[in-house]
């Protein structure tokens, strides 16, 4: 045991006092907090060390992750180019389909030795001659851009820096790409290192010193840009946003035209994607007053409102994804959670359905407009993801890709649910677990939940819960408000003055899975990461009498100092900042780290958060369990899980995967199985 400082730090939040005890733990590098970190972590390897499922866990683990795991491929110039993790990899490989096999492209593995340097983005020229990519080190957000010789195999010299959430958008010419970054670390103040965003285009064969500024905005220093080029090849466009509000703008200009860009749609009214354009008119999913989305096209010369044509109205179900190809539009439709697939004619005429094989998520969709075919990839909670490809002129759909699993999944089953919440409305959740599953109220369980972002909870594969369910435990995922699965108002009825409802909607669920005998409450546990780790901590905070368990993964605590740290600006549109008046009282009414409340007894918790995470701190984890450790209740478990190399969960290597699930279930083991 160490001695725990406390600060008598007290701040005015317009007129409310807050102390801030813990707040030292803010600075990972002073001694004092290296100090309570060390000793944190070493409590966590005592507790582990008193489990016993541990190395079995770990070996059926690696059984159920060992199988060919297959991404939705592109082609450029005739040549078709995948990803592919052959099973235990670190990191899936690139490769090129040749007439004779498959040839390695680019193997991350080789870029370290420990598996923590990811390729996190890449893209080719589009006369195949190059390879741009990115990497990440231990998860960090922060990437670096490489060029690769396809011709030879060899990288250039070509090295990019100071990037984070950029496009890489070629030159129609090949010479050179688009991307944005941010300054350089120690040319403007530190609480700056994340604003003033510049687009530039990097010619091949040049130091990045010499790439040209296309783009900056520095009288609005928090906007972001995102560059593509039109499908014709004509225009230069970009993607305008302020942190992660679903509104955006875009701008475009000619390709080669050194004017500056053309604001055609700038007030940040509405969520704008670009579908494709003839000429000058283009074409753009937006939900303007549609919150399921629609299509429309607009004059560049006219481009205002009233001069928009209505090329396919708002469905009944949300618009996920649209891919133009051949005059032709593919359209996802999300149906209660789930993906299906329509064709329209560009004209809006329906053309017809692809029958998908199952109910479950597209993961990704790309397009070859020179053979008018697509690929994409469809998972659900008991199915890896199939690759299949669909020639638009045969209407024909064929298997590309899919893995052979270790697993017989025959005897387990995912049903869809509907619950009410407590306003009374209607929410959807997926409940994965045994055929013969007896609702004696004994069965362990995890509810897993996100609810922001506009983040939608669609069927989705991962090998660890597999362990899970053929243990016996059912695995449940709440569709939480929050995401857009029913649109923008489902995402905005769980945002800013609205996020109880997302809270509200998972205790409900926890409740329903009691009230129908899928478990009781001791054996219940909660689950979720970042936005999800705020989910689980607020509703512990505020039912600890419902869980048996909480696992709170890399999550936001601190809801009235968040936006100071790194990126955290960039989610004021959806959470709200404690410095305006009027966001104060709901933020501070629901923040966890604000409503421990002494005494209480809280459900065993396990804080996991990493030391490179630089999207959200480790210091929101290490407060709440400093806060927890002072007030709750002496019989509270509380487990801080501080991993080394590893961020927010970007590219994490599939060891480290591996070694946190075997962390998870020996403490849903530990705590459940003994009540």
């Amino acid at each position: 045991m160490i001695t725990i400082k406390k600060d008598n730090i007290v701040e005015d939040y317009h007129g409310t006092q807050v102390s801030d005890p813990y707040r030292w733990l803010e600075d990972p590098n002073s001694e004092l907090s290296t100090q309570w970190s060390n000793w944190m972590t070493k409590r966590s390897h005592t507790y582990f060390s008193k489990t016993t499922s541990r190395d079995a866990d770990r070996k059926r683990l690696e059984e159920l992750w060992n199988y060919p795991k297959y991404f939705v491929p592109k082609k450029v110039k005739d040549q078709l180019y995948f990803q592919k993790n052959d099973g235990l990899q670190n990191q899936a490989t690139l490769y090129r389909n040749d007439s004779d096999g498959e040839t390695v492209i680019l193997d991350p593995n080789t870029l370290s030795d420990d598996g923590t340097v990811a390729m996190t983005n890449y893209s080719f020229s589009k006369d195949g001659q190059y390879l741009a990519y990115a990497t990440s080190t231990h998860g960090s957000d922060w990437q670096e851009i490489r060029v690769r010789n396809l011709m030879t195999g060899e990288d250039l010299n070509d090295h990019i820096q100071y990037v984070k959430f950029t496009s890489i958008t070629w030159s129609p010419d090949h010479s050179g790409f688009f991307y944005s970054r941010f300054p350089e670390p120690g040319s403007v103040a530190e609480e700056d290192e994340s604003n003033f965003h510049k687009v530039y285009f990097h010619q091949i064969g040049t130091g990045q010193e010499e790439d040209q500024l296309i783009h900056e905005q520095p009288e609005d220093k928090e906007l972001m840009f995102s560059s593509f080029v039109s499908d014709d090849d004509k225009y230069l466009c970009l993607y305008v946003y302020l942190g992660t509000a679903t509104e955006n703008r875009v701008y475009l200009k000619p390709i080669d035209s050194d004017e500056k860009f053309t604001r055609i749609l700038d007030k940040a009214d509405a969520e704008y994607l670009y579908i494709t354009n003839k000429d000058n008119i283009f074409y753009f999913k937006t939900d303007f007053n549609t919150p399921n989305g629609k299509i429309i096209s607009l004059d560049l010369h006219n481009p205002e409102p009233s001069n928009w044509q209505e090329v396919i109205p708002e469905q009944k179900d949300v618009m996920d994804y649209v891919l133009f190809l051949n005059d032709q539009l593919v359209i996802a439709l999300l149906h209660d959670a789930h993906h299906q697939l329509h064709v329209y004619q560009l004209n809006g005429n329906y053309s017809h359905q692809i029958e998908l094989p199952l109910l479950g998520s597209i993961t990704d969709i790309t397009r070859s407009k020179e053979d008018n075919e697509m690929y994409f990839g469809i998972t659900s909670f008991l199915s890896p993801t199939v690759v299949y490809q669909y020639k638009m002129d045969q209407k024909e759909l064929q298997v590309f890709a899919e893995s052979e699993l270790p697993f017989d999944t025959s005897a387990y089953v995912t049903n869809q649910v509907f619950y009410t919440s407590k306003d009374g409305t209607r929410v959807p959740m997926f409940v994965t677990h045994r055929n013969d599953l007896n609702l004696d109220g004994e069965n362990p369980v995890i509810l897993y939940g996100y609810g922001g972002f506009n983040v939608n909870m669609t069927p989705s594969f991962n090998p660890a819960i597999l362990r899970w369910i053929e243990k016996g435990g059912i695995y449940a995922v709440a569709v939480l408000r929050g995401g857009t699965e029913y649109g923008e108002e489902w995402h905005r009825a769980g945002m800013l003055e609205n996020k109880q409802n997302v809270f509200d909607d998972f205790i409900s669920a926890g409740e329903w899975l009691i009230s129908q005998n899928y478990t009781r409450k001791e054996k219940l546990s909660i689950m979720g990461g970042s936005n999800g780790g705020l989910l689980v901590a607020a509703c512990m905070v505020q039912r600890p009498d419902l869980f048996g368990a909480v696992i709170c993964r890399v999550p936001v605590i601190d809801m009235l100092r968040y936006h100071k740290f790194t990126i955290g600006r960039y989610w004021i549109p959806e959470y709200g900042s404690a410095d305006n008046p009027k966001h104060f009282p709901f933020l501070y009414a629901y923040s966890p780290l604000h409503n421990v409340q002494e005494g209480v007894k809280y459900p065993p918790v396990l804080i996991a958060t990493a030391e490179s995470d630089d999207r959200v701190v480790p210091a929101h984890a290490k407060k709440f369990a400093a806060t927890l450790m002072e007030k709750a209740d002496t019989e509270s478990t509380i487990i801080l899980r501080l991993e080394a190399k590893a961020g927010h969960g970007l590219g994490k290597p599939t060891s480290k995967l591996i070694e946190e699930w075997v962390d998870f279930y020996a403490f849903l083991d530990m705590e459940l199985n003994e009540k």
